[in-house]
């Protein structure tokens, strides 16, 4: 849930500041900063729960701690990169790619009741599942609205 919190407070201040500012919503801009913003957070979560992110891997996963400090630094990245027009649209895809390459560990930690924060057993269980698959469609959706999909006569949606 702080995901969605952190997604959507970045891009509702970025779009109110960029209309008092500049006059202009500057959507996709924005979009891609609490996309960032949203990015730098999970990737910091990589960090200070460790142990926990790598019991979301199963235990024939080698290295699982050496790829969860990897996936970290690879947010951050791409979470920059998508404020970089030129690098955006390929940051996009791959993330896309990303977000669907996660999605089973999450599932596995549901199925397991993996708390990440406190590295145990003691997570939400399957019903967790019913907002975390939403929750990565989402994420997928908007990520390819605002990163991938070609913007036409200059308007974001229609």
């Amino acid at each position: 849930m702080n995901v969605v919190i952190v997604l959507f407070t970045a891009f509702i201040v970025g779009i109110l500041i960029s209309k008092l500012t500049q006059k202009d919503f500057k959507w996709r801009f924005n979009g891609n900063l609490a996309m960032c913003c949203m990015l730098c957070f999970t990737g910091m979560g990589h960090f200070l729960f460790t142990k926990g992110m790598a019991m979301m891997l199963p235990d024939f996963i080698p290295y699982r701690e050496a790829l969860v400090y990897i996936t970290g630094v690879a947010e951050f990245i791409f979470g920059i990169l998508l404020l970089f027009p030129a690098y955006r649209k390929i940051t996009g895809v791959i993330l896309v790619l990303f977000f669907i390459f996660i999605l089973p560990a999450n599932i596995y930690a549901t199925l397991h009741n993996v708390n990440l924060m406190h590295a145990n057993y003691t997570g939400k269980g399957v019903g967790y599942l019913w907002f975390r698959v939403p929750l990565q469609v989402f994420l997928i959706v908007w990520v390819y609205i605002f990163s991938v999909r070609e913007k036409k006569n200059n308007k974001l949606l229609f």
